[in-house]
């Protein structure tokens, strides 16, 4: 059904416009809107669209800088098409520094196959986002340009150009490289015709007695239509012919996904024919029911037997305004994310090609939807070997440390709540209170506990009895709530059955954890927690904690915030950094953030954090212009910027013009990036390096010299418009001396490093940066695990 209302960040994508020139708009013909976020009705949207076509108001980005105060200080021309990379070719790019890493020798093996089995998830949420988004746009005949003047269907040409040898060269090195390395290792990934006959007939056991009764072979002819596939789900397309018509027929049969995908097989020698050791071998479980396929079919004979695997279409947007409840239309949408529409079929290479055809046609495909693969479909499973109990062919094991403050702490015995440790004692000398009172104090995971500071903090919250309320996010928690537990999560029950007054806002939007987060939103609500949605159009994001406590006759709050989730698990493979304070300015901004969040209030000013949609953007252009007007004066402009993906085009213009008047930028950027770095006359003063390596670089970091009084901040927000305009983000100054010491320390890490960083060049490449003859190796990952050992045992 056709939605009856428009957002006002909508038409200005369609009609090529920043949504200030619409809002102007709207503003001049008395139409009641005052955010991006704002609906016009089908009509007002009409009204708009007509009032711009017969002005013929220009879509150039020329015109929409001229439109905007942007343009004061920012030339226009600096939104020129030819200075911005295409995002979607750019994360192709990202992806691919990824797969180098299962290439790089340097890597232990079995952290080579993680990272080719990485490439593949990653790839698999792309085209269930990414490239599904193009192909609507195709098909709805979207004629809007990118910023870097790209139409959709040019996008999906270029990204299926360089996406399908960079698969080739994955397959290709699995299946002739990777799987001899792990071989001289004694690990053997065999296929059906490596094994001799008694390893056959224990498959074929197994087979009989794990596999046979779960399978559905299911028959495609006039009684039976083309069967429903999932997506993400690895099948076997077979051909089978009947004895008595001498006529074939199509079946379809699902490998389930709820059995290994690798078989372990026994060996009755030690070693191979090479004098390897074996130590582990098995053989996918597709083979072992592809070989067993005629046990399915009495009477048929197996002609062919051949794997595919499909990916269909997983993005869905929600008609907040219309839903009478959020969590029930998201569960609604769940339900159809299953049948959408499929975007790539995987197939071995050697399909007979009527067979490919008769798959494509019954799923709408074209050749350009299909990638022949060499050797195993589905990668995605190394992960499993990738954890075989061998740590020499593992990286060395990181335990987090406990950083030196905190280790003053008493420990903690909380019976009623078992994942954080002990509770304080009566006369205990130092709570956790006690200390963020002393001192403002930042954590940097995972080389520093997030169990013993974040997880500590909402624990002893829930427990102390001075402590009335906690207020926190919730993006995405930890494990599946069905079957697993969230120390947080349980953190907050505990508090809510203590009689505290907990409030938590569960983002239902956090993609492909919508269904999670919904499971533990029930569970929180059960218990009496106040659990809230967020905004109409707006997804929550920040990650912020509050909690109010009374201390004598006075209420005192303190806070947490941070640029990775509440989640235990992440905390040990994400790289991010938190700030606890009890200042009073971050207190009271958390208040009104919450009372916006939760309330009606329209809250627009805040004394110290920056929030998104509301002043984070333009402040941001604000600091960056600070820094170039300084440069001007004959002062040291210097910029420092780390995050996720930048390709907001407003900051981008912002420093260029930086660079143009002399400021020296540094963005850290590990994924996306729509910057040019080192054009003549535009950019030459920006260095871009991205950094991959054993942990994921999640940190969003903000450094402005500030003419020798440096202005640092932290949060959770990306340079990218969605994240400035569409979700609700904070980002906190650090201004405790001692901190911004330690910002300082980190950052210089990361672009010392020689290790896993890459150097962006003006034409998109990365080139990787290895030492030069006679220089240490600089890992920033290792060295910042040292910096960890080294504050935790320093105390202060």
């Amino acid at each position: 059904m056709q939605s009856s209302t428009v957002r006002v960040y909508q038409l200005a994508k369609d009609l090529n416009l920043s949504s200030k020139v619409i809002l102007k708009i709207c503003q001049e013909r008395q139409i009641p809107v005052s955010a991006a976020t704002s609906s016009l009705s089908v009509q007002q949207a009409e009204e708009v669209r007509a009032l711009v076509k017969a002005e013929s108001t220009p879509v150039s980005p020329e015109a929409i800088a001229s439109s905007t105060p942007k343009a004061q200080t920012i030339p226009a021309a600096l939104y020129s098409a030819q200075y911005y990379f295409n995002r979607e070719l750019s994360w192709l790019r990202f992806n691919e520094r990824v797969l180098h890493e299962a290439f790089d020798p340097r890597n232990p093996l079995l952290e080579r196959l993680k990272f080719m089995a990485i490439f593949s998830t990653n790839l698999d949420e792309y085209f269930m986002v990414r490239i599904s988004g193009l192909q609507q746009q195709v098909a709805a005949q979207v004629t809007q340009r990118t910023q870097d003047g790209m139409m959709p269907q040019e996008q999906l040409d270029a990204i299926h150009a360089e996406l399908k040898p960079l698969v080739t060269r994955q397959h290709r090195y699995f299946c002739h490289d990777l799987t001899q390395q792990l071989a001289k290792a004694g690990i053997h990934v065999l296929t059906y015709q490596d094994l001799n006959e008694k390893q056959i007939d224990n498959l074929q056991t197994y087979f009989l007695e794990q596999i046979f009764p779960v399978l559905t072979p299911l028959a495609v002819d006039p009684g039976h239509p083309f069967p429903y596939i999932s997506t993400l789900s690895l099948s076997l397309a077979v051909v089978v012919r009947d004895r008595e018509s001498n006529e074939d027929h199509f079946a379809r049969v699902k490998v389930p996904d709820r059995l290994p995908r690798f078989v372990p097989v026994t060996s009755s020698k030690d070693e191979d024919e090479d004098g390897n050791k074996i130590r582990w071998s098995g053989v996918p479980l597709e083979q072992v029911i592809a070989h067993n396929a005629y046990k399915l079919f009495p009477g048929m004979d197996v002609k062919a037997c051949h794997p595919f695997r499909i990916t269909r279409n997983a993005d869905f947007e929600i008609e907040e305004e219309e839903a009478d409840d959020l969590l029930l239309a998201i569960e609604q949408e769940l339900r159809k994310r299953r049948f959408g529409f499929v975007v790539r079929m995987e197939i071995q290479a050697g399909m007979p090609l009527e067979l490919q055809q008769t798959l494509m046609n019954e799923m709408g495909l074209k050749d350009q939807d299909v990638y022949a693969v060499e050797g195993l479909i589905c990668l995605n499973d190394l992960f499993s070997l990738s954890s075989l109990p061998f740590p020499e062919l593992k990286e060395k094991s990181w335990t987090p440390v406990v950083p030196a403050a905190w280790k003053k702490l008493a420990p903690l015995t909380l019976e009623d709540d078992p994942n954080v440790g002990d509770r304080p004692s009566e006369d205990s000398p130092s709570d956790i209170f006690s200390l963020i009172r002393s001192q403002d104090l930042l954590v940097h995971h995972p080389y520093e506990s997030f169990t013993a500071t974040v997880q500590r903090f909402i624990a002893e919250a829930a427990y102390d009895p001075d402590v009335l309320t906690i207020k926190m996010t919730l993006y995405r928690t930890a494990g599946d709530s069905r079957d697993a537990a969230s120390p947080i999560v349980n953190s907050l029950i505990a508090a809510a059955e203590n009689g505290k007054q907990v409030v938590v806002l569960v983002e239902l939007k956090a993609r492909f954890d919508e269904e999670n987060n919904i499971l533990w939103a029930r569970k929180l609500e059960k218990v009496g927690v106040h659990v809230v949605y967020g905004l109409v159009g707006l997804k929550t994001h920040t990650k912020v904690a509050l909690v109010v406590r009374r201390e004598g006759q006075k209420l005192r709050r303190y806070v947490h915030i941070g640029t990775g989730n509440y989640n235990p698990k992440t905390a040990r493979l994400y790289t991010d950094l938190g700030l606890f304070s009890c200042r009073d300015d971050l207190g009271a901004d958390l208040t009104d953030l919450f009372n916006y969040l939760t309330g009606y209030a329209k809250q627009l000013s805040y004394r110290k954090i920056l929030i998104a949609p509301v002043n984070l953007r333009d402040r941001m252009i604000e600091l960056v212009r600070r820094e170039a007007e300084l440069q001007r004066r004959g002062k040291k402009g210097r910029i420092i910027i780390k995050m996720n993906s930048l390709i907001d085009p407003d900051l981008i213009a912002a420093l260029y013009s930086a660079s143009q008047a002399g400021v020296q930028i540094d963005a850290i950027v590990r994924g996306i990036c729509a910057l040019k770095p080192g054009l003549k006359g535009i950019s030459d003063n920006i260095r871009v390096i991205s950094i991959i390596g054993r942990f994921l670089e999640h940190e969003r970091v903000f450094y402005f010299h500030n003419n020798g009084h440096p202005k640092v901040f932290i949060g959770s927000a990306d340079w990218r418009p969605r994240n400035l305009e569409r979700r609700v983000e904070a980002v906190v100054p650090i201004e405790d001396p001692a901190l911004l010491i330690q910002m300082q320390e980190i950052l210089d890490l990361y672009l010392a490093d020689n290790r896993h960083a890459w150097d962006l060049q003006p034409d998109g490449q990365y080139i990787q940066r290895r030492p030069a003859n006679g220089e240490p190796e600089q890992s920033s990952h290792r060295l910042l695990m040292k910096v960890a050992l080294q504050h935790a045992h320093t105390l202060t």
